[in-house]
């Protein structure tokens, strides 16, 4: 269970979440989803949260500002025609979220905060900004609803982690598979902004599904082999 400080620092992610809404002049429905999700977000961090720390630690600090961000960016699925005109608005905050994935790796290890949690909770993270991204796509329609197998595929793996155990185990660290990662959102943002018309959004998020199924099979095709030593 979290301690008084994490409560504290998962309710100012809260009033953080709520005052980007007002900045941007976001409707209300577009707060409740966006503070809905920062909420049920909260409540699965104070669950995992392990018992023992002083609050959430650096690390996770600059990931939750990361998860306010795409929070925010969530809320904006409500209003199809006004999230498409604040197409270059909702880009400047996943780019900030992206460069915030590259720091809180970073101060966590400066900090001594590295932990287990914080890996899974940068890695859901990370999947669930992708799945928001591909909705952000079809609900403007930039692109088809094809794109979502994009933010899809990784919550398909876990499921049939479940079928199949071997599929659950788990891989080493990979820079190919962070640099996938980096590259789905980086083509998904380019794909949303007005300088990509359909054509070339399209090709962007073809080429996000492409490398992220080249980098499935190879982590699949190395689980299995695992599996049968």
């Amino acid at each position: 269970m979290p301690d008084a400080l994490a409560i504290a620092e998962l309710a100012a992610g809260l009033a953080l979440v709520l005052l980007l809404g007002a900045l941007m002049n976001m409707s209300p429905a577009a707060i409740a989803l966006g503070t809905g999700t920062y909420v049920a977000m909260a409540a699965l961090l104070g669950l995992a949260l392990p018992d023992g720390g002083a609050g959430l630690g650096w690390g996770n600090r600059a990931t939750l500002v990361r998860a306010v961000l795409v929070c925010v960016v969530t809320g904006s699925l409500t209003d199809p025609a006004a999230t498409a005109a604040q197409a270059w608005l909702t880009a400047a905050l996943v780019l900030a979220a992206l460069a915030l994935d590259g720091v809180d790796g970073w101060v966590a290890r400066r900090t001594g905060t590295v932990s287990s949690f914080g890996a899974r909770f940068d890695m859901e993270l990370d999947a669930f900004l992708i799945l928001v991204l591909c909705l952000w796509l079809v609900v403007t329609g930039a692109v088809g609803i094809w794109v979502l197998a994009v933010g899809g595929m990784r919550y398909g793996f876990v499921l049939a982690g479940i079928r199949w155990r071997w599929l659950a185990a788990p891989l080493p660290e990979s820079r190919r598979r962070k640099a996938v990662c980096v590259w789905q959102v980086v083509a998904l943002v380019a794909a949303m902004t007005p300088l990509a018309d359909a054509t070339r959004s399209s090709w962007l998020a073809a080429s996000a599904l492409a490398t992220l199924v080249i980098s499935f099979a190879i982590d699949v095709r190395w689980l299995y082999r695992h599996a049968r030593t």
